[in-house]
């Protein structure tokens, strides 16, 4: 028996779904969404708000500011009320009505951009807002997912160790890309275990994290109009695009199968299921995260009308989510080897992302200054990662 007092303080670690009989490949697909924030965004949010806490940067007086696309904006309304705290979640329209009727129940202040920005769209609306915010009154404080080092470190002091203990002969795991928080993390740890386990990224096309065309991109969470900050390529072998098409014809598949899953998952499990019938190895061990769980993505990915309108009439014919489609483009990863403690000695810790992109946490700051969580300096980032 469970009890507890603050609901951040409960999430299920240890639940997988094993995809064969539903997929006819092995994965298991590690589920995230069983906890009061309905997502993984609930391990990054607490480290963050934890570590603010222990900086002396939040304070009775402080409004926690964060810019989501909508799970790290629930979570963080979840922790704020249970801890006390106001809470500005600045977000736009593409966020789903529920996800905000969610954090508006929690006693969270939304704010919607419906306007974009002639340069950066809503992402660089969104961002000039929180900035101007911050500029204006310093009780607001910044937590930035984008740059904040405890969004990877929660996934390497948990998420990471949690699979390994469950799979001790892991050969694959395909990890969804957005902020990269839970990739770097993962992929951070199992570069030390003690087997070698493939880092597969999942992203969706339109998306420029691991250098495609940007476009279009209507399911928020996974994708970014930037190179996150967070990103080291150097820790990740492979990145895999896919179509939004393939996402919701992936999120359909398992329903009807009795799995209510989100859209980042359903772009995780069709870019997991052509990356394994690319790979076809008897005996391989995979394993994919799912973010989150279905629910909030009713009045879109599960309402036809929605998805007719934006994919298509044909996207919702019977068939499996992407297992017989065109093969997924996969971009390699710039890891040619694993760079030695000697190295890392020279470079202070810091690794190349590979030509023309800048080292984690690099970015050039932009417009206003802004107080970040993260160490007190200006934050510099744009994103739109969840």
């Amino acid at each position: 028996m469970s009890v507890i007092s603050a609901p951040y303080t409960f999430n299920e670690e240890d639940l997988y779904v094993d995809l064969r009989p539903v997929l006819g490949r092995g994965l298991y697909l590690k589920c995230e969404g069983f906890n009061f924030a309905g997502s993984i965004k609930l391990k990054p949010a607490t480290e963050m708000v934890e570590a603010a806490e222990r900086a002396g940067v939040l304070t009775p007086r402080s409004v926690l500011l964060e810019s989501s696309s909508g799970n790290m904006g629930v979570a963080l309304s979840m922790i704020a009320a249970s801890k006390g705290y106001r809470f500005l979640c600045v977000t736009d329209s593409r966020c789903n009505l529920s996800t905000r009727l969610v954090m508006k129940a929690l006693g969270a202040q939304v704010h919607v951009i419906t306007e974009p920005s002639a340069e950066g769209g809503f992402l660089r609306a969104r961002i000039d807002y929180v900035r101007a915010l911050c500029s204006l009154d310093d009780r607001y404080v910044w937590l930035s997912q984008y740059t904040n080092p405890e969004n990877w470190r929660a996934h390497y002091r948990r998420t990471g160790p949690a699979i390994a203990r469950s799979f001790p002969k892991l050969d694959v795991l395909f990890v969804g890309a957005g902020t990269t928080g839970t990739l770097m993390g993962c992929a951070r740890y199992f570069r030390h275990w003690h087997r070698r386990v493939r880092i597969v990224a999942v992203d969706s096309v339109g998306s420029v994290t691991f250098g495609g065309a940007p476009g279009r991109r209507m399911l928020p969470g996974l994708g970014m109009s930037v190179c996150p900050p967070l990103l080291d390529e150097s820790y990740v072998d492979e990145a895999v695009h896919v179509e939004e098409a393939d996402t919701i014809r992936a999120c359909h598949h398992l329903a009807r199968r009795g799995f209510l899953f989100g859209g980042s998952t359903g772009t995780v499990v069709s870019g997991a299921m052509r990356w394994l019938a690319a790979h076809d190895s008897p005996g391989l061990t995979a394993v994919a995260i799912a973010p989150d769980l279905g629910e909030r993505y009713l009045e879109t990915v599960y309402q036809a009308n929605w998805v007719e309108a934006l994919y298509g009439e044909d996207v919702l014919l019977p068939g499996g989510p992407a297992a017989d489609a065109a093969p997924p483009v996969l971009v390699s990863g710039p890891r040619v080897r694993h760079p030695s403690r000697r190295d890392e000695a020279r470079t202070g810790g810091i690794r190349t992302v590979g030509p023309g992109r800048p080292a984690p946490g690099s970015w050039p700051a932009g417009s206003a200054p802004l107080r970040d969580a993260g160490d007190g300096r200006a934050s510099d980032t744009v994103g739109e990662g969840a």
